[in-house]
């Protein structure tokens, strides 16, 4: 393809996207990361560390669900950029507020820091979806893919960069970091333009309905359309949530001589999101198909949870170079939101980009929550597979059910 007709790539809206997924990405797993180092310095038991560490990041999934659906809504309704800068006010302030957890006396401090979490999670949900739907809409559909893929390769070092300043400041600092980022880009985003396809709607379909949620489950193939759209995101938070955030666990259960940080693995798994992405993008324009590029980096991340979970490893260094390398394969996100986008007219875009990575987030909840039930009987690493099974199995499912949409023209409503 010639070079000029990339240019729009390095369009102001895409660039501020990508970076605002960037301190979306760093605000979202600074918690992940400090986790274990934030609890322990409330002077908790290894044992409340876990039980109360899963309680916290419950409670984030929590407000990642229901502020997927309320950004999804006002996207659609009062327009892309109104979630943009309302979701990144919410976040940033609220990593701020999990900085000062220390000094909380009117309440117990790990009250408080779920609640901020929370919080955070609601902020948190509205800016990937909002992000991919504006890039998606103003980009033209030969380079829609290389856009999107932009967007989440360049947000997802933003674990990276969280990795790094906790490992050179202390965790409260690290969270006035990404709070001050969050609200420093918001000097950029007051230059962004509304997408034209929304602001057209907005003007010439005053009696269609926009952002109602209800209407994805009107109908029974609406219902199958849009809990395709989630199943095929399970595996993500699967890998992130699960086989990454509790990385110590399967250490110890590897009986692995060092103790295994589950920071370090979120950092690496997240590096490796971000060259899967920039990847996914170029392998669907050359495949010319979405579906196919997310079915081939399905299968490996399939190969590569095999690998994590049986393939004895035997140190650290091993461990974390699979981590890395799941991270390489579960890059198919920007071409998955990039589908969901694609499936949808422009009165429901935002609020399916928007609600269904949420919801596919909060499903962590069900998932974490069986794979500690399952522990005692199973043990660590059955446990795991097992859910690995279920939520692979219905991926490859869905995926195969959905609608190719490659260069698909976005100027369409739902009625």
């Amino acid at each position: 393809m010639p070079s000029h007709r990339l240019s729009p790539l390095l369009t102001l809206p895409v660039i501020v996207s990508a970076l605002g997924f960037f301190v979306d990405v760093y605000d979202m797993l600074i918690f992940s990361i400090v986790r274990v180092p934030s609890l322990q310095s409330m002077g908790l038991s290894k044992a409340d560390v876990s039980s109360i560490g899963a309680f916290i990041l419950y409670c984030q999934q929590a407000g990642l669900l229901v502020g997927g659906i309320l950004w999804g809504v006002i996207g659609d309704r009062r327009g892309r950029m109104s979630v943009l800068f309302g979701s990144i006010v919410m976040y940033s302030l609220a990593n701020l507020a999990c900085g000062l957890v220390p000094y909380i006396t009117f309440m117990r401090p790990t009250d408080y820091y779920a609640f901020m979490r929370f919080v955070a999670g609601v902020g948190l949900s509205g800016e990937i979806g909002a992000a991919m739907v504006l890039v998606a809409e103003i980009l033209p559909k030969a380079i829609r893919g290389y856009g999107t893929a932009m967007v989440a390769g360049v947000g997802y070092l933003g674990a990276g960069m969280a990795y790094i300043v906790n490992s050179l400041f202390d965790w409260q600092t690290a969270f006035f970091v990404g709070g001050g980022m969050g609200l420093a880009l918001l000097l950029l985003r007051v230059r962004l333009f509304e997408s034209g396809l929304f602001t057209a709607l907005k003007g010439e379909h005053v009696t269609i309905s926009r952002g109602n949620f209800t209407q994805f489950f009107r109908k029974w193939a609406g219902i199958r359309k849009y809990l395709r759209c989630v199943a095929v995101g399970l595996p993500t938070w699967f890998i992130v949530g699960i086989l990454a955030t509790f990385a110590n666990e399967f250490g110890e259960a590897m009986h692995l001589t060092n103790a295994v940080e589950p920071g370090r693995c979120v950092m690496l798994l997240y590096i490796g999101l971000a060259a899967g992405d920039m990847l996914s993008g170029p392998l669907s324009q050359w495949l010319r198909s979405r579906k196919r590029a997310v079915a081939y980096l399905l299968l490996s991340s399939v190969v590569l949870c095999t690998a994590y979970l049986f393939g004895g490893i035997k140190t650290t260094a091993v461990l974390y170079a699979i981590c890395l390398l799941l991270g390489f394969c579960t890059g198919y996100i920007a071409m998955y939101l990039t589908m969901v986008a694609e499936q949808y007219g422009t009165n429901l875009r935002a609020t399916a980009t928007t609600s269904v990575p949420s919801i596919v987030r909060g499903m962590l909840i069900p998932m974490t929550l069986t794979f500690q039930s399952l522990k005692p009987s199973l043990g660590t690493l059955n446990a795991a597979a097992f859910i690995g099974v279920l939520v692979f199995g219905l991926a490859f499912w869905s995926l195969s059910q959905m609608e190719e949409t490659f260069a698909k023209e976005l100027d369409f409503v739902e009625v």
